[in-house]
């Protein structure tokens, strides 16, 4: 193969990669602005200073899509912290509720902040939550003396690779 062969198969390769990972492709509005406001990426966290907040677990954000063939576009996930750690209970309590039709697989993270909003410790579980139920899941903090330094909680979903 000839030189110049190569080079316009390797040019080739590289722009199909890079509008592959830009999303440029799919047509899901993920790259620059979702449409409902969201910044895009990451995941929004919510906290607790021993009260309710929730969380929104951007997934799969199909609203703005024309047509792609799926017959639902999937919502999110989201959590809500429903109760921080105390001396008496060394652990968080949170709600994931799944509005969709379908199973999901979640990752929940939940940071236990001191006053200043240090981290204290921080938990991450895996929970499948059947389709449209909720879940309470309980993170315990690694050592119950950390309980003392608690003063709020921060859970989160984390987006699934």
């Amino acid at each position: 193969m000839d030189l110049r062969g190569r080079k316009l198969k390797f040019t080739a390769v590289t722009a199909l990669v890079v509008l592959a990972l830009t999303g440029f492709s799919s047509g899901r509005g993920h790259g620059g602005g979702s449409g409902d406001g969201d910044s895009g990426g990451g995941c929004s966290s919510s906290s607790q200073n021993h009260d309710s907040s929730t969380s929104r677990h951007d997934d799969d954000d199909d609203s703005g899509s024309s047509g792609s063939g799926s017959a639902e576009a999937t919502q999110d996930a989201t959590v809500e912290l429903v109760s921080c750690a105390t001396e008496e209970s060394p652990y968080a309590t949170v709600e994931v509720t799944n509005p969709n039709g379908t199973s999901a697989d979640v990752t929940v993270v939940v940071h236990f902040l001191d006053a200043r909003s240090s981290v204290v410790d921080m938990q991450t579980v895996d929970e499948l939550v059947p389709a449209n139920e909720t879940v309470q899941v309980q993170l315990d903090l690694t050592d119950a003396a950390k309980a003392t330094q608690v003063d709020h909680c921060e859970a989160e979903l984390m987006p699934s690779v």
